[in-house]
C-alpha cells in the first residue's frame, strides 16, 4: 500500500463503505425495514463511492430500475470523470 495515492485510497475506502450500505439498504428493502435515504446514498457516491455504488447496483440488483435515482447517479459519475479530466489537464 506504499504506492497507493490519496485519491486511490480515498475512492477505495468510500467505495467499500458505499457497497456495504447498498447491501444493507437492499436487505432492508427485501425485509421491509427502515431504508437508507437516497440522499445518503448519493452523498456517499459524491464523496467518491460511485465505483462501489456501481458494483453494488450490479451485485445486489439495487436501484438500477429507478430512473430518477439513476439520473442523479450518472450525473455524479459524470462530475467525477470531468473533474479528473480537468485536474489531469491542469497538472500537465
Amino acid at each position: 500500500m506504499q504506492n497507493c495515492t490519496w485519491a486511490v485510497c480515498g475512492y477505495t475506502l468510500v467505495s467499500i463503505v458505499t457497497f456495504v450500505v447498498y447491501g444493507f439498504d437492499k436487505r432492508r428493502a427485501i425485509h421491509g425495514g427502515r431504508r437508507v435515504p437516497e440522499r445518503t446514498l448519493h452523498g456517499l457516491e459524491l464523496l467518491g463511492g460511485w465505483p462501489g455504488a456501481l458494483i453494488g447496483q450490479m451485485v445486489f440488483r439495487h436501484k438500477r430500475r429507478k430512473l430518477s435515482y439513476m439520473l442523479v447517479f450518472l450525473g455524479i459519475v459524470a462530475f467525477h470523470v470531468a473533474a479528473w479530466i480537468a485536474w489531469s489537464r491542469l497538472t500537465r
